[in-house]
């Protein structure tokens, strides 16, 4: 059996729960009535490492800057590096290609930056249906993909299936070593869109099936 893509192991991944700091669980918006589980949202990153950085790159310039204007209240030489790099913005025009490679990198990690606070980010967490108000629950993309590819094991004639989970497509691949292709696609396609069901998604994935049969060895 081949393993579902982007994963090393079988080892299933356990639903992400939100709970909120004070020991309650995260509450949110109330239940959506039937039909609108759809707009369940996804979960948002708390990107700790970008954060991080930043937080770590802005004190060290702010201490070194801080340090050095403090150095020249006390009477001391301002760092060359300081003078330097005030004559070189006094000097240099604005059409500079140094001043203009600088102004397009800090351009570009100010965009990332607010991509990163407007975006949710955890792609990989598949938010699940709510079931109730106090509770919010998300699933793995790979843990539904090994649920998928069990439950496509499961029909006759299946030899191998590699799944692909997307966050609004899922791609199945098998190999059938006997019956007819159509008929084990339509058991395939009937097996795994009961899965997607049972797997209580808020979005759930359209299903592409594609069969073939085993290449020859040699």
């Amino acid at each position: 059996m081949s393993e579902p893509q982007g994963s090393e192991g079988t080892t299933q991944r356990l639903p992400v729960i939100e709970k909120a700091p004070g020991g309650e669980l995260d509450s949110g918006p109330p239940p959506p009535p039937e039909g609108e589980a759809g707009r369940e949202h996804r979960f948002w990153s708390a990107r700790r490492v970008p954060a991080a950085v930043v937080a770590v790159l802005l004190l060290a310039v702010a201490g070194l800057f801080l340090y050095d204007i403090a150095a020249v209240r006390a009477h001391r030489p301002a760092m060359s590096w300081r003078r330097e790099l005030a004559r070189q913005l006094a000097e240099r025009p604005l059409d500079d290609t140094w001043v203009l490679v600088g102004a397009g990198v800090a351009a570009v990690l100010g965009l990332w930056l607010v991509v990163l606070a407007a975006t949710p980010g955890l792609r990989a967490v598949l938010p699940m249906r709510r079931a109730q108000t106090d509770v919010r629950a998300g699933l793995h993309r790979e843990a539904a993909a090994l649920v998928l590819r069990d439950r496509a094991m499961e029909v006759a004639g299946v030899q191998s299936v590699r799944v692909r989970m997307r966050r609004a497509h899922a791609d199945v691949r098998a190999v059938s070593h006997f019956r007819e292709l159509g008929d084990v696609r339509a058991d395939l396609n009937a097996t795994l869109d009961e899965a997607i069901r049972g797997l209580g998604l808020a979005h759930p994935p359209a299903l592409t099936v594609h069969v073939r049969r085993p290449g020859r060895k040699g």
